[in-house]
């Protein structure tokens, strides 16, 4: 059996996490890290590979959840955080280190006329919400469902649950209500409230859709949307923490040719280290400087963060994005997806497994049809099913079992399933990947999960 045999291979893992459980809730940090029986616990990493305590090899495709477009441990981004700790990782100052990763960022995002550090993804999309409503002077914020841009009050609704628009535990019924929560499944009705309503301050969307892509947008919707949001003084926020510098060098946005107001960055923005930015319209990130506030006759927003563009996450994001800016480091992640893609998909088709293989970029989606429906693995769309056919329709119980033969065959993948390539995913990898992924499905279709 599948958990006979991970259970055989991970001992070591097994006693943390019963460790873990009398310290921690539930025994996580992180809620997208649950795995039962149980989470691997990894004491190492390097390039698109990582060893857990017990010793296991695996190919990563978690990648830091998202944030290792270099893999592990790349040589130049340790050199620059070893090099900086040495020197200080908080001088409670202003630095160079962080005007020359600003300047990073205003060279290969569009949008970027200012840019704002903050802690985390959460952070960002948290002081894009605030600017955008001070800068309107409105409240209303329209969302879509599915669309994750980090656990925060404002956002948490219908991001990861509560799709019907309910209200989570902890959040006020009165911060919900400041939510317009629409499907993205097509432009015309979004198009149609806009128009109709004069209290919509931002629209804030994931340019990939849903979860990195787990829900493709429908063609021409970022178009209208930009359109649309601008005839309207609405201002438009593009959630890039996973797009950003992954989509393209310059994320979505320079893939795509559409410009938002603000961008909400992350992950691969500080180099695998904590960190997150705003970046965006001179006028709207202005808000934060007195001067210029006190001109426009404004308020000047406060944004504090005791870790914002903090040395020592400052020199990976100068590392990194310098890497970005000067290779082809997009490209190659893109060519090694691809071609992982094009190979679950074959062996879909020759397993005679009625599931979907797509994605964009260098990410990768499986779908495993959690109400079997007849597909053709061969000529997926995932288009046809939408919102409620995808993530709506998301089997946990079947996706952990498909985690867990993966990680018993030595391949690590997100929980979407699916997972992030990164530039350092080689030949023998993708090799190594395929051949486990068959193996997957033939002790899932043994065990009678398929």
């Amino acid at each position: 059996m599948i958990e006979d045999l991970y259970r055989a291979r991970t001992p070591g893992s097994a006693a943390l996490y019963a460790q873990a459980c009398r310290a921690l809730p539930a025994g996580l940090t992180h809620d997208s890290r649950a795995t039962s029986p149980y989470p691997i616990y990894v004491a190492r990493a390097a390039g698109a590979r990582k060893w857990d305590v017990d010793g296991n090899e695996y190919v990563d495709y978690f990648g830091g959840h998202g944030a290792l477009l270099f893999g592990h441990s790349h040589p130049p981004l340790v050199e620059a955080v070893q090099r900086q700790a040495a020197l200080g990782t908080h001088w409670g100052a202003s630095h160079e280190l962080e005007v020359r990763w600003a300047e990073l960022v205003q060279r290969l995002v569009p949008s970027a006329e200012r840019v704002r550090f903050t802690g985390s993804g959460t952070e960002a999309s948290q002081l894009a919400l605030r600017l955008a409503r001070a800068y309107t002077g409105k409240t209303r914020i329209m969302r879509f469902v599915g669309h994750f841009h980090g656990w925060h009050d404002a956002v948490a609704p219908g991001g990861m649950s509560h799709y019907d628009g309910s209200v989570p535990a902890g959040i006020p019924e009165s911060l919900v209500r400041e939510t317009l929560l629409l499907p993205a499944d097509d432009a015309g009705p979004v198009l149609d409230l806009l128009q109709a309503r004069n209290d919509i301050a931002a629209v804030i969307v994931e340019p990939s859709g849903a979860s990195w892509g787990q829900v493709p947008l429908p063609s021409g919707f970022l178009a209208a949307l930009r359109e649309a949001t601008r005839k309207r003084g609405v201002v438009l926020v593009f959630d890039e923490v996973i797009t950003g510098f992954r989509w393209s060098r310059g994320g979505a946005q320079a893939r795509y040719g559409i410009v938002p107001d603000l961008t909400v960055l992350a992950k691969i923005l500080a180099g695998g280290l904590p960190g997150g930015a705003v970046a965006g319209a001179k006028d709207i990130l202005d808000q934060l400087d007195p001067g210029a506030a006190k001109a426009a006759q404004r308020e000047k927003i406060g944004h504090q963060g005791t870790f914002n563009a903090n040395p020592l996450c400052a020199a990976a994001g100068v590392a990194a994005l310098s890497l970005v800016e000067a290779g082809d480091a997009c490209a190659r992640a893109e060519a090694a997806a691809g071609e992982l893609r094009a190979g679950l998909r074959r062996i879909l088709v020759e397993e005679g497994v009625p599931w979907g293989i797509f994605g964009e970029a260098s990410v990768f989606v499986i779908f495993p049809n959690p109400t079997r429906l007849p597909l053709d693995p061969a000529n997926f769309d995932p288009l046809k099913l939408g919102f409620k056919g995808l993530k709506g329709a998301r089997d946990p119980q079947l996706n952990n079992r498909l985690r867990v033969a993966l990680l018993a065959h030595g391949v690590d993948i997100a929980g979407g399933p699916g997972g992030f390539v990164s530039a350092v995913h080689g030949g023998r990898e993708l090799s190594q990947t395929l051949d486990a992924f068959r193996g997957a499905l033939r002790a899932l279709k043994a065990a009678g999960s398929l």
